[in-house]
């Protein structure tokens, strides 16, 4: 059941991993915009739940609010011409502020007879267990939904501004309008990991994004490590990937724990994993090459 729960807790944060893929890998933006989202999510869905919220609406503005945070720095990247990293991290900082006045404290606690995501389906006694079902459904939907978009004609403007920007434009593509739509919705799907989050654990925290694109990183590089040596091509089983890639790299943070690995250190161990992962490409020349969606 400890490493289920870790498979589980895998699953919570695959959204996360996937729209850091569309930001890192279609885009070739490093977003750290994700800290911030990713508690604006969670944030929004702990304040909605506990003031009564039907879930569909919490879940709407969950995501909406992510989207707009996307928007946010892509304006300031597009229109005012500003680095990609310090945009994000303008935008995640910002969001600090924006996050605390939502949430009202550092800390909110849900009240346990509140109804959430997982109670609706409960078709296992086991609370894991019927975790684990809910979250490979929605899960599931999600990896269906973003494999259909990136084959869909806006889709493949996502991917040709992110592959080449000055060929994308000479085809007619508005590259920044895409570009600003795609951080949109990659900020939508790391939102909907804080939506998932906040009602697995049972409360939100201020802090609670910090350090999330490191494992959202590091989760996608190993989800494209396997994709690579799988010899996938296609683009949903390189979604399944990424999402294989999240579930990885909590059982490697779950089998550190459960080896005595003092918590202290866990932060260190994660950076350590992360740069080992980075690292393998250049260690193994076949995977050397920049990896590419059919």
């Amino acid at each position: 059941m400890f490493y289920l729960s870790a498979i589980t807790l895998g699953l919570a944060f695959a959204s996360m991993c996937l729209g850091i893929f569309i930001s890192l890998r279609i885009f070739n933006f490093p977003d750290i915009t994700a800290d911030g989202s990713y508690t604006l999510g969670g944030v929004i869905t702990a304040v909605g739940i506990m003031a009564g919220w039907p879930l569909p609406l919490v879940f709407s503005a969950s995501v909406l609010a992510g989207m707009l945070a996307g928007t946010a720095t892509g304006l300031i990247h597009t229109r005012l011409k500003i680095n990609s990293l310090l945009s994000g991290i303008l935008v995640m900082t910002a969001l600090y502020s924006v996050n605390l006045n939502i949430l009202g404290r550092s800390n909110l606690p849900l009240a346990l007879d509140t109804e959430n995501i997982f109670s609706y389906f409960t078709l296992f006694s086991t609370s894991t267990i019927n975790n684990f079902f809910t979250l490979t459904l929605i899960v599931g939907v999600l990896a269906i939904f973003i494999s259909w978009l990136l084959k869909t004609d806006f889709g493949l403007s996502m991917r040709a501004a992110g592959n080449n920007i000055k060929m994308a434009r000479s085809f007619g593509i508005n590259a920044n309008f895409i570009k600003i739509i795609g951080l949109a919705i990659a900020n939508g799907f790391i939102a909907i990991s804080g939506f998932l989050i906040v009602q697995m654990q049972g409360f939100a925290d201020i802090n609670m994004g910090v350090g999330i694109v490191i494992l959202g990183l590091g989760a996608v590089i190993i989800g494209e490590t396997v994709s690579e040596l799988a010899g996938f091509k296609k683009i949903f089983l390189r979604v399944c990937g990424v999402i294989l890639g999240s579930i990885i790299f909590r059982l490697v943070l779950s089998f550190a724990i459960s080896a005595g690995i003092n918590p202290n250190w866990m932060k260190l161990l994660t950076a350590l994993i992360v740069l080992l992962i980075i690292g393998i490409p250049s260690l193994i020349p076949s995977l050397s090459k920049k990896i590419k969606l059919e």
